[in-house]
């Protein structure tokens, strides 16, 4: 089965607690309360989205964290790559493939055809469609919190 990993699925919903508020400055106990998760694991999540400029950091005693361009410049693919690296289906599917056998593989071509498919769709899902579909953190005018607490599975 091809599933993200819960790292890149805690990137998401903790983005999606940030697009809900555009601007304001959340920190990591304020996420990890808002998303259901535990402080350490939203921070552990943070660093590579601030690496990969999806969020930014504010330091002292009002720092925290805010997107750092608007949910609807935000795609899925841009997730997951800060999360887990460069989309590949398969290591051949990589532009600079290792594989030993490449040079007399017969399948490769597809499977660069279905990660191109792939990265496609997620290239096609911005954060603020997903934010469209979550119920908003507490907070928000809503007064909705996101129900489900994530578990580490």
């Amino acid at each position: 089965m091809l599933r993200v990993t819960k790292l890149t699925d805690y990137a998401t919903v903790i983005l999606t607690v940030l697009a809900a508020r555009p601007g304001a400055v959340l920190s990591a106990v304020d996420l990890a309360e808002q998303a259901g998760l535990e402080t350490p694991t939203v921070s552990k999540v943070l660093k590579p989205l601030a690496q990969a400029n999806l969020v930014e950091g504010f330091r002292g005693v009002h720092g925290g964290y805010r997107l750092a361009r608007p949910a609807e410049a935000i795609t899925l693919v841009d997730i997951v790559e800060a999360m887990e690296g460069p989309l590949a289906m398969t290591e051949c599917s990589l532009d600079h493939s290792e594989c030993g056998i490449s040079h007399q593989c017969g399948v490769r071509a597809n499977w660069r055809r279905i990660n191109d498919v792939v990265a496609d769709a997620l290239r096609s899902v911005s954060l603020a469609q997903m934010l469209a579909d979550a119920p908003l953190p507490s907070g928000t005018g809503g007064g909705k919190r996101i129900a489900a607490r994530l578990t580490h599975a």
